[in-house]
């Protein structure tokens, strides 16, 4: 049984009068230590899927399931607390603080679940190869550092799901390639489960599967 579980899931939204359907009816299963990857045209639910899957969003039919909870059911509170503990989120745009150091920035879903300062933050800065850029605001690093920095933030809080949108799509092969290694290395190493919304074939190919979204369908190559 996979860590997380797509049960029937559609989900509609409104554009103006017109009424568009984003999901339609998917069923997708994502196990501990696994790394699957979805692939699909802009507009093809890509985005609405990670959300759903994030709490970040609900279903309008069928059920999203992390573990044995039904995140549908989840008050705001709830759903608010299981990403902060079980859930790293790898945004596009890095989504980090501006006022706030990288170190700062890493450690923050620890500090709102009311964690002490530890060693975390710090152990995987220097994973990341940011251990000197610590005390830097995110506007004094380049747009690949940045990443890493994001990357770092999902993870301290050691997530048992990572979801990353396009985690490479603004990024030169090289800084790519290391985010990628990153991610890897967290399902390998830790046993989370990895969902990853990606244009990039590389990134694809790291991937234990692969699913391609069209109209709000799901259809695995």
């Amino acid at each position: 049984m996979g860590l997380l579980r797509f049960e029937g899931v559609s989900k509609r939204y409104s554009a103006g009068t017109r009424e568009v359907l984003a999901l339609d009816g998917v069923d997708l299963e994502v196990g501990e230590g696994e790394l699957v990857a979805l692939v699909g045209k802009s507009g093809s639910g890509k985005s609405t899927l990670l959300h759903l899957a994030g709490g970040l969003d609900l279903a309008d039919t069928g059920r999203v399931l992390l573990g044995d909870r039904d995140v549908g059911t989840l008050g705001v509170g709830e759903r608010s607390k299981l990403r902060r503990r079980e859930i790293g989120f790898v945004f596009q745009f890095f989504h980090l603080i501006p006022t706030l150091t990288i170190q700062e920035n890493v450690e923050l879903p620890l500090l709102l679940d009311g964690a002490k300062r530890g060693t975390r933050g710090a152990e995987l800065l220097d994973r990341v190869g940011l251990g000197d850029r610590s005390d830097h605001l995110p506007g004094e690093l380049s747009g690949g550092e940045l990443q890493r920095a994001a990357v770092a933030r999902a993870l301290v809080a050691r997530p048992r799901l990572l979801l990353a949108d396009e985690p490479t799509g603004n990024l030169d092969s090289a800084n790519g390639e290391e985010v990628l290694r990153l991610l890897s290395e967290e399902v390998s190493e830790e046993g989370a489960a990895l969902l990853m919304v990606t244009h990039d074939e590389d990134a694809a190919a790291r991937a234990d599967r692969v699913h391609h979204l069209a109209d709000g369908q799901l259809v695995e190559d």
